[in-house]
């Protein structure tokens, strides 16, 4: 799980830590503009660089930048502890006067505090090899290392650091794009949920029995629901089919024809199955809640949480619903914070701040403030 994350310089984040340790799961509350989406886009940028894109201009933007920092580097940290061991990683990027693309300042990937690799700029300098020596190499100050530093095994902590950021799930479905074909198979979906059918397959094809959760939780909130199927449409393509039954009465509906609450729904019984396959997936969904009855958002979050409670995963939510703010509590919700455009965001411990009577009325009338 993440313990610590650091993020500096990038959009209305300045000098910002969110402290995560010993949580398996936390809320993100604040206002429109305080920051909860780019806390999401900033792991987003470490799910690339992990996925295999290491050119700067593909991760950050000059836009990026917090408004009147334009000579400060950019600077992201992650504290992660896997497997009992701790991996830090760090990386930076600078914009010189009369450049057009960041290049990088430093990068670093430690272990338990020892170096596997460490940039600056063009030199990349290893860790130790067996026989206890180091070395070095260059490479283009405008690409980032981390794809590219190979690792010797599936138990090498390089690999096993980079293959953990690859499966993080940074989620911001948009149910209107979520369609139920698919003629490849991932692991690795996309925040917007585009490739549902995509991972549903790599999902069961990785591991079967992952089925049973999906269709327990599922029967439990869609109860007409009798079986989803994934037929070949074509030599590779495929395309969901959900079928229900009531008394003696069937119906076949291709994915596609589900509600925006039905497709969310799936996502979240496919979550909930990488979580029962993993045991230390990362989930952050920004605002789970959304194209859900009001009925139930509760139930939806609660299960969430559930599934991250046990084992080494970690599950964060953010949201504006009093449903799902009520479902967690004062220890694990933190209150993001920014007076206005010209001032970073501040993040603090609800259980830090002094909220008089009932929170959700508090968040109501705006006296939630770090």
């Amino acid at each position: 799980m993440i313990r610590r994350l650091y993020i500096h310089n990038f959009r209305c984040l300045e000098n910002f830590e969110l402290s995560l340790s010993g949580y398996s799961s936390v809320l993100l509350i604040g206002k429109n503009g305080s920051g909860k989406t780019t806390v999401s886009l900033a792991l987003e940028i470490f799910q690339k660089i992990a996925r295999g894109t290491n050119r700067i201009k593909d991760i950050v933007k000059p836009k990026d930048r917090t408004h009147g920092r334009e000579g400060l580097p950019m600077r992201f940290e992650i504290e992660v502890e896997l497997n009992a061991e701790v991996y830090e990683y760090t990386i930076a990027f600078e914009l010189p006067e009369n450049f057009r693309e960041f290049r990088i300042l430093d990068e670093k990937l430690s272990v338990n505090g020892q170096p596997i690799y460490s940039r600056e700029v063009a030199t990349v300098h290893l860790g130790k090899n067996g026989q206890g020596k180091e070395s070095e190499f260059q490479l283009d100050w405008h690409l980032v290392a981390l794809p590219l530093v190979q690792e010797k095994s599936t138990t090498d902590p390089l690999y096993v650091f980079k293959n953990w950021l690859a499966s993080m799930l940074i989620l911001r479905p948009i149910p209107s794009q979520i369609s139920g074909g698919s003629d490849y198979e991932t692991l690795q979906p996309t925040p917007s949920g585009s490739d549902f059918a995509a991972w549903f397959t790599g999902l069961l094809a990785h591991e079967p029995s992952a089925y049973t959760e999906i269709s327990h939780y599922l029967k439990q909130v869609i109860p007409d629901l009798k079986d989803i199927k994934n037929p070949l449409a074509g030599t590779d393509a495929r395309n969901l089919l959900v079928q229900f039954s009531l008394d003696q009465q069937s119906l076949n509906l291709p994915f596609e024809e589900l509600s925006d609450g039905e497709k969310s729904f799936m996502l979240c019984a496919l979550v909930i199955a990488a979580q029962k396959v993993s045991n230390r997936l990362f989930c952050l969904w920004d605002e789970p809640d959304n194209y859900l009855a009001l009925d139930e958002v509760g139930h939806f979050v609660l299960t969430l949480r559930k599934a991250f409670s046990t084992g080494k995963g970690q599950f964060i939510a953010t949201s504006h619903n009093p449903e799902a703010i009520r479902r967690f509590s004062d220890e694990n919700t933190l209150v993001l914070y920014r007076k206005n455009h010209f001032e970073p965001t501040l993040v603090r411990p609800l259980n830090e701040l002094q909220v008089s009577g009932d929170l959700i009325n508090a968040l109501i009338r705006g006296d939630v403030i770090p």
